[in-house]
């Protein structure tokens, strides 16, 4: 009986030999391994005349398995932020080392010898994809000149219509006088001094308006009581402090607490501690707060005292004992006297 072999297409132990590669079921598994490997493999070939050159991502760490050297490789070329699509399957199917497998791979599963040269790559063909590779570096670099050219003449035309608008806002703009008609700055800057010390006089907003004395002359039989305003308050259109704003005299010390106090709070979370407790529970209508003398716990049963009840139940006896031996001394001294 031949030895037990393990084949890596089938996924099963064979005990049949050699005999096992001519096998129905190892050349049909061995044709669709083969026919997945090809797919990358043409797409690869297409690469060699008109190499694409891309700005890397993460999706280009793709791997792809080779069939022949039983190893992962590298599908694309990446170098620093650029890769070359199927730049890495080219260059491991122009190796030595991967036609060395090749061969040893057909050897050994008895594959259609005309499908190896597929999987191959001549050097003359990875020389032609290299020049390809060059031509396409070179036609990125200028198609990114020209990105970066119009990106900046985008940003020259933002900026420049940027200062135009600031240039446009800051420039004083002519304010014409009734009286001479003159449009030249220094009748704009006094225009502005005149607005700024009118600004700056107090305001007239508390005197009745000539509308109020026409109104207080008709003989009305309404009565005006005037203006509510409080005398040396001022209101917020004279400049005064509106109301809300003003501090309180009584908050103005700042001792005032504001709250309960800690001693309040800590009575209140020990009264809901309580409240959960069972209401019928003895000692809980027990006033703590009351005065009491230290001998107010019974001097029986040890109920207060660490320990099992055994040791109680003598200790109330020892202490029994020792008292009703007192008193029969006492009775024995008062019959002698």
């Amino acid at each position: 009986m031949a030895p037990a072999q393990r084949c890596p297409l089938c996924r099963q132990t064979f005990f049949c030999g050699r005999g096992h590669v001519y096998s129905r079921k190892h050349q049909r598994q061995l044709k669709m391994a083969l026919d997945r490997l090809l797919l990358q493999v043409e797409a690869a070939r297409k690469a060699i005349r008109t190499a694409q050159v891309e700005r890397y991502v993460p999706e280009h760490e793709r791997c792809c398995w080779c069939l022949c050297c039983s190893c992962e490789v590298r599908k694309h070329l990446s170098h620093g932020n650029l890769t070359v699509l199927h730049g890495g399957l080219l260059e491991h199917l122009a190796s030595p080392e991967h036609k060395k497998a090749t061969n040893r791979f057909w050897w050994e599963n008895k594959a259609e010898v005309h499908m190896k040269e597929k999987f191959l790559i001549s050097p003359q063909d990875y020389a032609r994809f290299k020049k390809s590779m060059v031509k396409g570096l070179d036609s990125y670099e200028e198609k990114e000149d020209e990105v970066i050219k119009e990106m900046a003449a985008q940003i020259r035309e933002v900026e420049h219509s940027r200062q135009e608008v600031v240039r446009s806002v800051l420039e004083p703009q002519a304010v014409p006088d009734p009286e001479e008609g003159s449009s030249a700055p220094g009748s704009w800057k006094g225009t502005n001094s005149q607005i700024a010390s009118t600004s700056r006089q107090p305001s007239y907003l508390d005197l009745p308006s000539a509308t109020e004395l026409d109104w207080m002359d008709t003989g009305q039989p309404l009565t005006f009581t005037g203006h509510q305003d409080t005398a040396g308050v001022g209101n917020i259109h004279s400049g005064a402090t509106p109301p809300w704003m003003v501090q309180d005299e009584e908050y103005s010390s700042g001792n005032q607490q504001i709250g309960p106090s800690y001693e309040e709070f800590l009575k209140e979370k020990e009264k809901q501690k309580l409240k959960k407790l069972p209401p019928d529970r003895v000692g809980a209508n027990f006033d703590h707060s009351s005065s009491t003398s230290a001998g107010w716990l019974p001097s029986f049963g040890r109920v207060w005292n660490n320990g099992r009840r055994w040791q109680s139940r003598h200790q109330f006896k020892t202490e029994a004992a020792a008292r009703n031996k007192q008193q029969s001394h006492k009775e024995k001294k008062l019959m002698v006297s």
